[in-house]
């Protein structure tokens, strides 16, 4: 099982980013916030070989000046029907520029302390909105071409914001997140909600902000032939509570075997140093 990043943490017959440019994404009114957020995991429900889960996602954005870092680690103990208990780590890490057009990438994942994934490299865009290469050194060195269109996690949450802001409603971003070996990833998203007044919340940072639902849906493009899963089905879907500044709560994580929710237990947002 692959534990997919959140935020990046998203291929139907929906507008695509060409209508959200990346200069139209620069002039969005809430700039996207460094912030450090705890979420609380608890399963909602099972279709799989699973009894019981819970678990902890700890995720960090920082303003590198010239980029965005950040770093998300996911921990899962889950009870399967057999009774045996089983710990999935997911350690993940990005830097991304803020012209979006490059980034570099870690991922590790441990399934009782034995690595079962690794996945290491850079990823670059010729120009916004054209092709790229992805070119990866773990598991091993290979390049890989990223078709033009494609955004990294950071753009992507942007694209998906300034979306909600311009009234839509669907829209399909193919996406490069480096949470694995597969390449890039094409990703449907349906905007379900979007208030622009404030709503309450016990974070003042977010409490002044607009936000809305979103429900995210990936799909890889290069499935083994071996993959029991219908064909057009996704590999992984996320809903979330998004605010404008990029911040996410009320998740609701669809791992396919089994569904989590997450709920924001902890979060601040640093002082600015750039």
């Amino acid at each position: 099982m692959r534990l997919r990043l959140l935020a990046a943490l998203l291929a139907m017959s929906a507008p695509a980013l060409s209508a959200l440019s990346l200069p139209a994404l620069a002039a969005d009114p809430v700039p996207l916030a460094a912030h450090r957020a705890l979420y609380r995991l608890k399963m909602d429900s099972a279709r799989g070989d699973v009894q019981a889960a819970t678990g902890s996602m700890a995720y960090e954005i920082t303003d590198a000046c010239d980029g965005w870092a950040t770093r998300q680690r996911l921990s899962l103990d889950i009870t399967n029907n057999d009774g045996q208990q089983i710990a999935l780590v997911s350690d993940y890490a990005t830097w991304e520029s803020k012209d979006g057009l490059s980034m570099r990438f870690r991922m590790r994942q441990t399934t009782d302390t034995a690595v079962t994934e690794q996945v290491e490299g850079d990823a670059s865009l010729d120009r916004p909105g054209g092709p790229g290469a992805i070119r990866y050194s773990v598991p091993e060195e290979r390049t890989m071409p990223i078709p033009a269109g494609t955004v990294f996690p950071m753009a992507h949450t942007a694209a998906i914001i300034a979306a909600a802001e311009a009234g839509k409603r669907f829209i399909a971003v193919p996406i490069f997140d480096g949470t694995g070996d597969k390449g890039t990833q094409d990703s449907s998203i349906a905007i379900t909600s979007w208030n622009p007044t404030p709503t309450a919340s016990p974070y003042p940072d977010l409490a002044k902000l607009p936000s809305g639902r979103v429900h995210i849906a990936f799909f890889d493009r290069n499935k083994p032939a071996n993959d029991a899963k219908p064909a057009g089905s996704p590999d992984y879907e996320v809903g979330m509570k998004y605010w404008a500044n990029g911040v996410a709560d009320d998740l609701t994580m669809d791992f396919s075997d089994f569904v989590m929710l997450g709920k924001l237990s902890e979060f601040s947002i640093p002082e600015p140093h750039c």
